[in-house]
């Protein structure tokens, strides 16, 4: 209703004006939340999540069959939307806008390079790739950077761990001592790209963990402006191995797309609204003796687009085979190995 999501937007706007608690400012990295530069301190304060909310509500609003099949003509016209490759080619079949963004593909419409280890787990734009430095650092784009320790948290599940020194960080994450370093790979999906996303390997999930957080634009320009950017978002980001090593997969929330969905997870609930909360993990390892994927197989879904974040070991021979600004589809081939 009009009144329940006017008080969605108020409540959710007092949260985002409010002074950081110290909880907060300990837990989510106080140098990013307290970036001097005033479009950060400005933008964090934006009701960007209720404003999701919101979205998130008028998308499930049912369409009456007759508005369906030109609604989303013209949706596909404006983000240009590949509506051959659909299962569904019947537009009236979607209930929703939400159903209509999540939309199934043809069986045949992504083919897996099968002699490669690693491939692109969604459609989208290569914002960013590349070796981490040794002092932790990955490049979010050309010019600004964030850490390995801000993105994907303390190595334990105990949150009261201090701070480790970002090298420190570094070599512990990684499986080898030698022979073999830390790679990363950014992949934005915008409005009109496909939504669900895949697996882009061979591997075994032994952790979860949930970040809530802010839901701020990740397109291009956006992440060339604000310092941290992903460190920032809601992100539910899963830590294992593949068979070169540590292995993580982030799937990152944006403005007006709050819902990550990875389908063997049920117990992940995102943009729930309420305070900034510490990280919750679930050891997949003790509840389900950890979570196996293949690759090339459906592993989740946003519900408009927003952006894969992987993270990786491997030996000091790979390669990537795509590069910053080129498009990609999932199932083809990001690297040498």
């Amino acid at each position: 209703t009009i009144a329940s999501a006017s008080g969605t937007i108020a409540y959710s706007s007092w949260l985002a004006f409010r002074p950081l608690t110290n909880e907060e400012k300990a837990n989510w990295n106080a140098i990013y939340m307290e970036d001097s530069s005033i479009r950060l301190r400005v933008y964090r304060r934006l009701p960007l999540n209720a404003l999701s909310r919101l979205w998130g509500r008028c998308q499930h609003v049912e369409l009456p069959e007759f508005a369906r099949q030109p609604a989303y003509s013209l949706y596909a016209r404006l983000f240009h939307c590949n509506l051959t490759e659909v299962a569904n080619s019947d537009l009236t079949g979607y209930r929703n806008l939400s159903e209509f963004f999540r939309r199934e593909l043809r069986p045949d419409a992504r083919p897996v390079a099968a002699k490669v280890g690693l491939v692109a787990p969604a459609d989208g734009l290569v914002l960013h790739l590349g070796r981490a430095e040794p002092d932790g650092r990955l490049e979010q784009v050309k010019g600004v950077d964030y850490t390995l320790q801000s993105f994907l948290g303390p190595l334990s599940s105990d949150n009261s761990n201090p701070r480790l020194p970002d090298s420190e960080y570094y070599s512990r994450l990684k499986t080898h001592s030698s022979g073999s370093s830390l790679y990363h790979c950014v992949i934005y999906l915008s409005p009109g790209d496909y939504h669900r996303f895949h697996s882009p390997t061979d591997w075994q999930a032994s952790r979860r963990r949930h970040y809530p957080g802010y839901l701020m634009s990740v397109s291009p320009g956006v992440a060339g402006l604000v310092r941290g950017l992903f460190c920032l978002n809601e992100r539910a980001v899963f830590t294992g191995s593949w068979r070169h090593g540590f292995f993580a997969y982030a799937a990152v929330g944006a403005t007006n797309v709050g819902n990550i969905r990875v389908y063997a997870d049920q117990d992940l609930v995102t943009n729930a609204g309420g305070p900034l909360a510490p990280y919750r993990d679930l050891d997949l390892q003790s509840k389900q003796g950890g979570l196996r994927l293949s690759k090339g197989e459906l592993f989740g879904e946003f519900d408009l687009g927003s952006t894969i974040v992987l993270v990786f070991e491997a030996p000091d021979n790979f390669e990537f085979k795509v590069h910053p600004g080129q498009r990609v589809r999932v199932g083809e081939a990001l690297s040498n190995l």
